[in-house]
């Protein structure tokens, strides 16, 4: 059974796409995306919010002593 969605696929090229022209802009800060991991993730996130079938993202669990 595959992870992604075909439309979350779609949504990652997109991005990737976006930032190898130089118009794929982060989050509230506007700045130029450099990064293809940030990039890959860009198009994750806005996949997950059109309702792609995409995982959830992992939360980052503190361990308390």
């Amino acid at each position: 059974m595959a992870k992604y969605g075909k439309k979350a696929s779609k949504e990652v090229e997109k991005a990737m796409h976006e930032k190898k022209k130089g118009t794929l802009k982060s989050g509230k800060s506007g700045k130029k995306v450099k990064s293809r991991k940030q990039a890959i993730s860009i198009g994750l996130s806005e996949a997950r919010k059109s309702g792609a079938k995409v995982p959830k993202k992992k939360s980052s669990k503190k361990k308390s002593d």
